[in-house]
């Protein structure tokens, strides 16, 4: 078992309920250190017992650790044994450890290269997480509820100081290419605007709801922003391109905006970036939950040997995905969600 990609709340508590319900049937559970460089060296991997997994599940991290740095399949690694295609590697170690099946944990990225090595004869059985929700496939991923119940909290304060100073507040929040994060928190929080990467806005229009509002006496404004929302005709902000081994990084669009509306309705504007905080912290209760049912789900279909597979949330039933059919692809806000339509409903621009 290995976690990989970006580090979310619950990654402990499905560890914990893989052990268990292993242990419970009869088996051995490996955690390999690092995502898939645990592969690499036989002495990056150890058995986890239950008595291992005790107290873990309220914490957040992952005790396995965990990289993003980039697919295995790129580029060569130099080991104890000398430099290896890490592919190679990977598989070559699976079968000199005498494993029978990988359960992977990670987001679209982990399960694109869990999926590969399926390909190439290693028994997978994935795990959706990700705290922007965009794993097709799945209603939820363990890690969304509670970035969105920090997001929240995070907007339930900044109303006080908006408020206080009659101020536009505007919070850059994660999802990379995907909105959800942004929109239920952005509902949830109260906010008066919206941005999402689905949705190219138009800063005037921003500017002319928080006008609007300015008239008929609320003198703050609270506009949420996803870290990959764009105006019409422009470009992602990025703090990083991508390179060799490594995605792009988002960010700085909460920055522009802020500038933006400044200048556009003339008020003192402010602008917040939770960032990684989003990723960090205790699990709520829900993601607590759904994954415990992951994990145990996973240890199922490797007993009925269900390789090629995903774990996923059908509400009210945990399924299993074929992994051809959900990596490589977003999941994004559909422009019909009952959410959105909700927002908009209530007055809350999306700059379009």
């Amino acid at each position: 078992m290995l976690t990989g990609g970006g580090d979310a709340p619950g990654l402990n508590a499905v560890i914990r309920a893989v052990v268990k319900a292993g242990s419970n049937s009869g088996i051995e559970v490996v955690g390999l250190e690092d995502s898939f460089d645990g592969l690499i060296e036989p002495n990056r991997s150890r058995v986890l017992t239950p008595r291992d997994v005790t107290g873990i599940l309220r914490l957040g991290g992952t005790i396995l650790g965990t990289t993003n740095r980039g697919n295995p399949f790129a580029y060569p690694v130099s080991t104890s044994e000398g430099v290896h295609d890490y592919s190679t590697r990977v598989v070559e170690m699976f079968h000199k450890m005498g494993l029978d099946a990988l359960v992977v944990i990670g987001g679209d990225g982990t399960l694109g290269i869990a999926h590969e090595f399926c390909k190439r004869g290693v028994p997978v059985v994935g795990v959706p997480k990700t705290i922007d929700n965009d794993i097709v496939g799945t209603t939820n991923c363990f890690g969304f509820d509670t970035a969105v119940a920090f997001a929240t909290d995070a907007i339930d304060r900044l109303h006080t100081t908006a408020e206080a100073h009659h101020r536009v507040m505007v919070v850059e929040v994660m999802g990379r290419y995907a909105g959800w994060i942004s929109l239920y928190a952005g509902v949830a929080g109260g906010a008066d605007a919206i941005l999402i990467p689905e949705i190219p806005f138009d800063i005037g229009i921003v500017a002319d709801r928080l006008r609007a509002r300015d008239q008929w006496g609320a003198q703050f404004s609270i506009v949420v922003v996803a870290e990959g929302a764009y105006a019409k005709g422009g470009s992602l902000s990025l703090i990083e391109a991508a390179r060799e081994g490594y995605a792009e990084r988002l960010g700085g669009i909460g920055a522009q905006v802020c500038e933006a509306l400044a200048r556009e309705t003339g008020k003192e504007t402010r602008s917040v970036v939770l960032g990684h905080l989003q990723r960090g912290g205790a699990p709520t209760s829900f993601d607590r939950v759904l994954a415990t049912r992951f994990g145990a789900k996973a240890v199922e279909l490797v007993r009925r040997r269900d390789f090629g597979t995903m774990v996923a949330y059908d509400p009210p039933d945990i399924v299993a995905r074929r992994l051809d059919e959900v990596v490589g692809k977003t999941k994004t806000v559909p422009l019909d969600s009952d959410l959105l339509l909700t927002a908009k409903a209530l007055g809350i621009t999306f700059g379009d």
